[in-house]
């Protein structure tokens, strides 16, 4: 035998697609060509497999090798390809059995005495062959058929990750020689023993406790409202304050107030982490501090081929920016649209990605370059044009999508030590779930996502709101997009109301927090 075929899956943006490596032996020259779109990782991979197979016991043929990627079209990046690269050339040089590599697909980078690395992606190669299992189940109207057909072979220290993929069987191998037993033992008896073992599913616990509690913010009772209202609606928020005011501390609170995930958005978000190779608390939810010197390629995503930006690493969470005057402009404009479309998608030459970017966008700013703008002791010596250049900073397109504009004063000494103990975090939670449900149970989706045609028909206002409305539109100049974020923040009170109409109470309570 002097071809061998091996499945395997290349990472590109947060998919998974299918690539089929082709090994030929033929006679020549001793010589290795990769083809196919390999980058530099890929290319350099063929100087692991030689000392990998060495160092495993095996022969490395000495003879010309061509190993072809398909599709070709598609890059290849990273190491991952180390394993099924070695496998390809063991059983197309006939040291394994070419016929039973049709049962697996494998990943895993290869150090030079042939144990197996972590790699990056392996929770998205999971997902992928998921995916393909309930597509092919749709294609053949076969419900019973709950697994996928190939089995899934990666580094001991992926195991854990991949197998939180239901109906795809994982087989966690420590290197080379682990893998080429296991795939003896299928055609010869004497290796039953070197079997590699299912990895078990792992168990999550419904909910993961957050280090930090809402109990930790004493005072600012109104701010505090807002947090529990931008977490029931999904809404945007921004927090004016001097200096101290707490607006920090209250903003990395909000994600334990949110409700918890659904296991198909867990399995998301670890996968974009897992793509990212970044540490990542399985089932929390995000929160993203970013610095304002960020760039922003670095905040929505992109490079010659497009990876998820901080936008993405935030989905289904929280994205913070501190200081928001101190950000160039630039990078906060290109968020305005992410904020509207829930998702970011970069266009390149060669390459066009879309990441999701479902956040919600927490920003904290001071009044006035100096911070204390409208303090009581009067500390601030700034002067009305410095304050009005500071805050026009900001655009008004991007103000206007930012539902709650909240002012957060600094509370005195006095009021913090006799302030008495907030609600906890899960007794919020508790409210914000109830509110949640029965945003899914009326329109299948939370409030601030509703589009203009669906806000008319689940937003009902009566006439005294209506009137109300117009008369704030005229004073507030409210645009359309601003009007229609004052009616879905207005829909979340409600629903933390348990209220099916919408009141006045509703909606000037709603109105109160478009101050800007």
């Amino acid at each position: 035998m002097s071809f061998a075929q091996v499945y395997t899956r290349s990472v590109v943006g947060l998919h998974a697609p299918e690539v089929i490596i082709e090994v030929h032996l033929s006679q020549g020259l001793p010589a290795l060509t990769i083809v196919g779109l390999p980058e530099a990782a890929v290319r350099e991979s063929k100087d692991r497999v030689r000392s990998a197979i060495l160092n495993s016991g095996f022969q490395f043929p000495n003879r010309r090798l061509t190993i072809n990627l398909a599709p070709a079209d598609l890059p290849k990046d990273g190491a991952r390809l180390d394993l099924p690269i070695a496998i390809g050339i063991l059983a197309a040089s006939d040291q394994l059995d070419p016929t039973v590599l049709s049962g697996f697909e494998f990943i895993g980078e290869l150090a030079l005495n042939g144990e197996l690395r972590q790699i990056s992606g392996s929770l998205a190669v999971a997902r992928a062959m998921k995916a393909e299992v309930l597509a092919t189940q749709l294609l053949k109207g076969d419900e019973k058929m709950m697994s996928s057909t190939r089995q899934l072979i990666v580094p001991t220290i992926n195991g854990a990750e991949a197998s939180r993929v239901e109906g795809i069987t994982v087989l966690a191998a420590p290197n080379l020689k682990a893998v080429c037993n296991h795939l003896q033992s299928l055609t010869d008896s004497s290796f039953l023993d070197e079997r590699l073992t299912e990895v078990e599913p792992n168990q999550i616990q419904k909910h993961i406790g957050y280090q930090v509690d809402l109990a930790d913010v004493k005072g600012q009772h109104h701010a505090r409202r807002a947090l529990e209202i931008a977490a029931a609606g999904g809404h945007s928020l921004l927090l004016t304050g001097p200096p101290g005011s707490g607006k920090t501390l209250m903003a990395s609170r909000l994600p334990t107030i949110l409700p918890d995930l659904s296991a198909e958005d867990a399995l998301e978000v670890a996968s974009t982490y897992s793509v990212a190779d970044s540490d990542y608390d399985y089932g929390t939810r995000p929160f993203r501090q970013v610095h304002h010197t960020i760039s922003a390629v670095a905040l929505v995503g992109g490079g010659s081929r497009p990876k998820p930006g901080e936008i993405t690493l935030a989905n289904k969470g929280v994205l913070f920016l501190d200081e928001l005057p101190e950000f160039d402009r630039t990078v906060l404009e290109v968020l305005r649209q992410p904020l509207e479309a829930k998702q970011i998608t970069i266009s390149r030459a060669n390459s066009q990605m879309t990441f999701p970017a479902n956040f919600q966008l927490v920003a904290a700013m001071n009044p006035c370059p100096c911070g204390y703008d409208g303090d009581g002791s009067g500390r601030c010596r700034c002067r009305a044009e410095q304050i009005k250049r500071y805050q026009d900073k900001l655009s008004g397109p991007l103000l206007d999508r930012i539902d709650l504009h909240i002012t957060v004063p600094a509370l005195p000494i006095v009021d913090l030590q006799n302030a008495q103990a907030g609600e906890t975090s899960e007794q919020v939670r508790t409210r914000v779930s109830a509110a949640h449900n029965r945003q899914l149970i009326r329109q299948n989706k939370v409030n601030n996502e509703l589009s203009p045609s669906e806000i008319d028909k689940y937003i009902q206002l009566g006439a005294g709101e209506q009137q109300l409305l117009q008369l704030a539109q005229q004073r507030l100049n409210l645009s359309a997009r601003g009007y229609h974020r004052v009616l879905r923040v207005a829909r979340t009170i409600a629903d933390l109301a348990d209220s099916a109409d919408i009141t006045s109470a509703h909606v000037s309570e709603a109105l109160s927090y478009r101050s800007k």
